[in-house]
């Protein structure tokens, strides 16, 4: 079992930055992948940024060049760093761990981009 903690969501002006958290506690194996996904409303959830423990990173095209993943394995903990925000940012964001694919999610927090 692994539990997911996030924080650092927030309401932000268009252009502005926001850094999201996701702390993990439980079974390092099922980490081996953390990420994020987010759900705006009326819309399917969708993968923003992925990295496994080994460093290796994948993006969503919408974000590419604003948003960064990084992570520190020794307090297995993921980091978001979201820069040059626009409305369209605007959701729930979801952390998520697997050893592939997502199978523990955190609990969700809100990101708004709005004048």
């Amino acid at each position: 079992q692994v539990q997911l903690v996030e924080s650092g969501g927030g309401l932000v002006q268009p252009g502005g930055s926001l850094r999201l958290s996701c702390a993990a506690s439980g079974s390092i194996f099922s980490t081996a992948v953390m990420g994020w996904y987010r759900q705006a409303p009326g819309k399917q959830r969708e993968l923003v940024a992925a990295i496994t423990r080994g460093g290796s990173i994948n993006y969503a095209d919408s974000v590419k060049d604003r948003f960064t993943i990084s992570r520190d394995n020794a307090k297995n903990t993921v980091y978001l760093q979201m820069n040059s925000l626009k409305p369209e940012d605007t959701a729930v964001y979801y952390c998520y761990a697997g050893t592939v694919l997502p199978q523990y999610w955190g609990q969700g927090t809100q990101v708004t981009v709005s004048s």
